[in-house]
């Protein structure tokens, strides 16, 4: 059987996947495109996780496409709302049979002399070996391991009687009626399934550490709700995009370059929020804001379970585990039927692809980032990587965009290939995500592919720097190498845009 090839292969069907190839797909019709997918479905991160309570902690404004405008008076987004998003746009650009879906990428393998990727795929459901063929190769499959999450090994945890779970894998039938539950951990997923619980469980603990930083917000868009009502729906929703992106990344921007005011002031809100019943010590992170991201309680949600008395916080290590609970190491026991490990990801990029060039595999903790976008020294590759400090797909976006642009730019010089060349010594240490410190990426800096120096090589995290240079800065800037074709790939016509 002959291997299909593709002019470009994207590797994940969620939030990412589907919204580069619209792009693209919108740039070059005419263009063979595939998307590879593990699972059975489309939706990615929102397709996996069905714990209670799931939604967006980005306002879907700005979260969603700025192509397919979200229309909804509410701020957060519930899972399969986010998933019906992403599956409805698919079908508006008619990408639902380009959509492989089962496949597991085991490898992928740049040949300089076909000019082309070759891709080999695990069939899970029948255990068959599919390879595809392509010139230019696009990774959406995140940063996380789709197979389990983090979780620690608690001492004494095969003594526990009740039901220990982590939510990446929340049983459908679990049945959290009237008991007693404990949720370890002090991120987004806790903040949002401690209050969810909360509703039917007969008490929820949240065990931490050490606390986060969690903003109430409003979960309608009350501003935009009486626009609507004088202008059209599409303005509406640009006006708030627009306002939320500049209101997330000032509130980022002021916490950098004041952190103490900004400390005092979420340390303020919080405990207001919480109400005098609640330690402070359990609302003091260790912390400066945005040193890891915000948590986000939609109306208030967390603070309204925990001055319900249906929930309550508690900050102490673990002990070790009873039949019927945790014994903290202060001595405290907590009385558990359910015991949820919301104790975060385990980090793996790329969806854990093993790159080769030539056969050779590529170390990746070796290779600089160009522009979030491309690394160094490796041909026709991309990976879409969001923001840790604003909204995942505002990166999305813009690097659709800039390949957009990239393969324009490639057609005009009739190149098959082109990789970034770093000409001037421009590496260092730096890890690509160095000073955004939440313990999943902390654990995985190892295993970060580094950042550089200055320029292109250097990781930004900023929206309005990012958006220039993908969107308006050539895209020729001396350091992309661009490569003629070779007598196999000169076979192949070249992507044809529309204007």
């Amino acid at each position: 059987m002959a291997t299909p090839h593709y002019d470009l292969i994207i590797i994940g069907a969620g939030l990412s996947g589907i919204g580069s190839a619209c792009r693209v797909a919108q740039t070059y019709p005419n263009k063979t495109l595939a998307i590879l997918e593990r699972r059975e479905s489309i939706g990615g991160t929102w397709d996996l996780f069905r714990y209670p309570g799931i939604r967006s902690d980005s306002d879907m404004a700005s979260f969603g496409y700025n192509f397919k405008p979200w229309y909804s008076d509410r701020v957060l987004a519930k899972g399969t709302d986010i998933r019906h998003y992403v599956e409805e746009t698919a079908r508006e650009f008619h990408l639902q049979d380009k959509v492989h879906y089962g496949l597991k990428i085991t490898g992928a393998d740049w040949s300089d002399a076909d000019q082309q990727w070759t891709v080999t795929a695990l069939h899970e459901k029948t255990g068959d070996t599919r390879r595809f063929t392509c010139g230019f190769l696009l990774n959406c499959a995140g940063y996380y391991n789709y197979d389990h999450g983090y979780r620690p090994t608690f001492e004494g945890e095969e003594n526990f009687k009740g039901t220990l779970i982590h939510p990446q894998f929340w049983p459908e039938d679990l049945d959290y009626e009237g008991k007693k539950v404990v949720v370890i951990g002090s991120g987004a997923t806790a903040i949002t399934v401690v209050p969810a619980m909360a509703e039917k469980a007969g008490h929820v603990t949240m065990l931490q550490r050490s606390p986060s930083y969690i903003m109430a917000m409003p979960d309608t868009d009350k501003i935009s709700m009486a626009l609507n009502k004088v202008l059209p729906k599409k303005l509406v929703f640009t006006l708030a995009r627009k306002r939320n992106i500049l209101f997330q990344r000032g509130l980022y921007l002021a916490s950098m370059r004041w952190p103490n005011a900004m400390r005092r002031f979420m340390l303020s809100h919080m405990r207001k929020q919480a109400g005098p019943d609640i330690d402070p010590r359990h609302l003091t992170p260790s912390y400066n804001p945005w040193e890891q991201r915000l948590c986000a309680a939609p109306d208030g949600d967390f603070f309204k379970a925990l001055r319900s008395g249906k929930a309550d916080m508690v900050t102490d290590h673990i002990d070790h585990l009873t039949e019927t609970g945790i014994v903290l190491t202060s001595g405290q026991t907590l009385e558990a039927d359910i015991i949820v490990a919301a104790t975060g990801l385990d980090v793996q990029l790329m969806g854990g692809l093993a790159l080769q060039l030539n056969g050779e595999p590529v170390d990746l903790t070796r290779k600089l980032t160009y522009k979030g976008i491309l690394l160094q020294d490796v041909p026709n590759y991309a990976w879409i990587f969001g923001y840790t400090n604003a909204p995942w797909t505002l990166k999305c976006d813009i690097g659709g965009r800039y390949l957009c642009r990239l393969f324009e730019q490639m057609d005009a010089r009739g190149a098959a290939a082109v990789r970034p060349v770093d000409m001037d010594g421009l590496e260092s240490d730096g890890g690509m995500l160095d000073g955004f410190a939440p313990g999943y990426i902390m654990r995985a800096k190892d295993r970060m592919p580094r950042q550089g120096l200055r320029g292109p090589w250097k990781v930004t995290m900023h929206y309005g720097k990012d958006k220039k240079m993908l969107v308006d800065d050539p895209v020729d800037d001396g350091i992309l190498q661009f490569e003629a074709p070779t007598a196999v790939a000169g076979e192949r016509p070249p992507m044809a845009a529309t204007a």
